[in-house]
């Protein structure tokens, strides 16, 4: 499973996958309660697999701060997102040293933790289903 489909539609609660594209936009499924909704083209919308993190020295895609995640987690879900700032930041510090604490927000933290959890249950965010995903890319190029 990839996160190539993924989608998270501003306004909406959690994360959704694309079913189907259609003139006015397209239909996708709620990864929460798997629910089917349309999106018309002017909503906003943001691919996981094109959203990418801040550092001092680059961007690094969400697929790699998912993997570092997975990878500490052993594959297990990982810390809540409601915890208090200062121990999404240390932790978030352990899975990601370099990001750019003037540029992510706390906030950012959070959905990242939270679109984790969610994904986590279903397998996509595994360290194996993302090393797949980007052998996968690099092939490509």
């Amino acid at each position: 499973m990839s996160i190539q489909k993924i989608l998270a539609i501003s306004g909406k609660p959690g994360l959704y996958e694309l079913k189907l594209q259609t003139r006015t936009g397209f239909v996708a499924e709620s990864l929460l309660d798997g629910k089917k909704i349309t999106v018309g083209l002017r909503s906003n919308v943001s691919l996981l697999s094109e959203i990418a993190v801040y550092t001092y020295s680059e961007e690094v895609r969400l697929s790699e701060v998912f993997k570092a995640i997975a990878t500490k987690e052993n594959d297990a879900a990982t810390i809540s997102h409601k915890g208090d700032d200062a121990t999404l930041k240390a932790y978030f510090r352990e899975v990601l040293p370099e990001f750019d604490e003037d540029r992510v927000y706390t906030s950012d933290i959070k959905k990242i933790l939270n679109w984790y959890n969610i994904l986590q249950p279903k397998g996509y965010v595994t360290v194996e289903a993302l090393t797949e995903k980007e052998a996968k890319e690099e092939t490509a190029e």
